[in-house]
């Protein structure tokens, strides 16, 4: 393993005030996979190899279902705007990301992020623009917005039960994001793919911002719709048959008489759609064959990069094909954050019980994990199977007053206050807010783990390697060695020995390569990668010669 960066600056008493907070939670866990390049390699080091299979089994799995959402989007899009077969959408969104993904590697995807980016804000500022034209400035388009409850940010309600409070986006939500930046393999794979540690922190600080960006967007998009069709919603009046057509229909009526714009709305979703499933597939095909093809074979470089293609290929059929299944989820968005909560919050819970309390043993991961894994899945599979009551979530109104004629009643969309059978836990555990399924199974894997530790014996000291933790207690007893001693359980927490540098070559098998991957920066820049020849095969480096 190539020598990435000193980990002195996280464990200096000076700098531990400073990981308070859930981007420095973040900023801290970047700094230990850096070095490591696999977060799962992370489990196996500080559990156990069954712990790492467990969890990257539920990785492909989670990444497999949220890909299918994600093709699935777009194709809604294209369908509507230019009434393109939707199947056929589906399929071609899927065929293109395989194969740039499958010829060019994460660098393809590094670089094919970059430009669509740059499409998707385009694409936003011209609907918003030209929106609030249409509905009557922007002025009007917020005054329509407060008069219809859209800007009651701060709803304080307590109630579990509401989709959508200051409560299940700030709680819930944190968690949700804190499990995508934290832990999960697509977002580490392009953090690590940096030449350095320092500029991996600054890539996540500027994905921060590009993300509240298109957030911001996406919203202020959301009032200007909502303004535009006060008097007329196309989808309770039945004019599209899904929740999700409501922008591409907009876009279509908006800017309908500016030949090539609705085009370029297309291209903004696509962007969006082919940044995430390229990183997926990538991901994907990284993850096998780190933590199955390569533990089974050993293999040439060759034969691995031939396999590692295949293997993006297989997953790009795989996750094309489970967007037919994406059709049946509902809302996209909270399909999307509902599978990152189910499984994201266990997957949350697992790397913190390894890296904050240095007392968890190996069955106390599994068993956490395990417990997590069905306590949220036991909610969100409930939740689509009974979906909430609207006495319960109590959703805001629509109006179609203002349609006339237009109204289509053969097509309304079906009240979720059928009289159904409906089981007792089917108003109250289902009903939870999907925003919640993270913090469920991040609270159960931590709670559970713990339990189980302290039932079967805690770790034994000499078996904890002390630079892969960061005891939660220790953000609070930096200043006293007895208080020290104690959180972090009898693990040596001496600063010289919490160096993840120096350890970890020691704790991994040396390559033939590994001196070859270490190069030495200028005085003052410290340790890098030289990607060239430590960078994962697929990373897109790979010159035509060596096929």
């Amino acid at each position: 393993m190539c020598r990435a960066f000193s980990f002195n600056k996280v464990v200096n008493p000076r700098y531990r005030l400073t990981i308070a907070g859930a981007p420095s939670v973040v900023h801290a866990r970047i700094g230990m996979f850096f070095s490591l390049r696999y977060a799962s390699k992370y489990l196996e080091q500080r559990f156990s190899k069954g712990v790492r299979t467990t969890a990257t089994l539920i990785y492909v799995v989670q990444t497999i279902f949220y890909t299918g959402v994600v093709v699935y989007a777009p194709a809604l899009a294209l369908n509507q705007v230019t009434g393109f077969d939707l199947w056929g959408s589906i399929f071609a969104t899927g065929i293109v990301c395989t194969f740039y993904c499958t010829l060019g590697g994460l660098k393809a995807v590094v670089w094919t992020d970059a430009f669509q980016m740059v499409v998707m804000v385009v694409g936003f500022l011209t609907v918003l623009i030209q929106g609030s034209s249409r509905a009557g400035g922007v002025e009007k388009v917020w005054q329509t917005a407060l008069k219809g409850s859209r800007l009651d940010i701060f709803d304080f309600d307590p109630d579990p039960l509401r989709r959508h409070t200051f409560w299940t986006v700030s709680v819930g939500g944190a968690f949700t994001w804190l499990g995508i930046y934290g832990v999960n393999q697509s977002t580490i794979q392009r953090c690590i793919s940096c030449k350095s540690e320092r500029h991996a922190k600054l890539a996540l600080y500027l994905n921060l911002l590009g993300l509240l960006v298109i957030t911001f967007c996406a919203v202020m998009s959301g009032l200007v719709m909502y303004a535009f069709y006060a008097q007329c919603d196309p989808w309770s009046a039945g004019i599209v048959q899904a929740s999700d057509q409501l922008m591409p229909y907009f876009v279509m009526e908006i800017l309908e008489n500016y030949p090539g714009l609705p085009g370029l709305f297309v291209a903004c979703a696509f962007s969006g759609t082919l940044s995430t499933v390229a990183a997926s597939i990538n991901a994907l095909a990284t993850v096998t064959y780190e933590d199955f093809v390569k533990q089974c074979c050993d293999l040439s470089d060759k034969a691995g990069t031939w396999i590692s293609k295949g293997l993006c290929v297989l997953f790009g059929v795989v996750c094309t094909t489970m967007a037919v299944t994406a059709s049946l989820m509902g809302g996209i968005v909270q399909a999307a954050l509902s599978i990152h909560g189910m499984f994201g919050g266990p997957m949350l819970g697992l790397f913190s019980l390894g890296i904050l309390f240095p007392c968890t043993n190996s069955k106390g991961a599994a068993g956490g994990l395990i417990l997590g894994i069905t306590l949220s899945f036991w909610a969100g599979v409930g939740a689509f199977i009974y979906p909430a009551l609207d006495s319960k979530t109590r959703p805001l109104p629509l109006t179609t007053g203002g349609c006339g004629a237009v109204v289509n009643t053969t097509v309304l969309p079906v009240s979720s206050e059928a009289t159904s059978v409906r089981p007792l836990l089917a108003d109250y555990w289902y009903s939870m807010s999907y925003l919640y399924y993270s913090a469920v199974g991040f609270i159960a894997t931590v709670t559970g783990g713990l339990l189980i530790t302290w039932l079967t014996g805690s770790t034994p000291t000499e078996d904890v390697k002390p630079w892969l933790i960061r005891p939660v207690c220790d953000l609070f007893c930096f200043w006293s060695e007895k208080y020290k001693r104690m959180c972090w359980c009898g693990v040596d927490h001496m600063e010289d020995n919490l160096d993840l540098d120096s350890q970890i070559v020691h704790t991994q098998e040396k390559s033939p390569d590994h001196e070859n991957c270490l190069r030495k920066e200028p005085v003052g820049t410290g340790w890098s990668y030289d990607l060239q020849k430590a960078s994962y095969t697929n990373a897109g480096f790979i010159k035509d010669t060596q096929l």
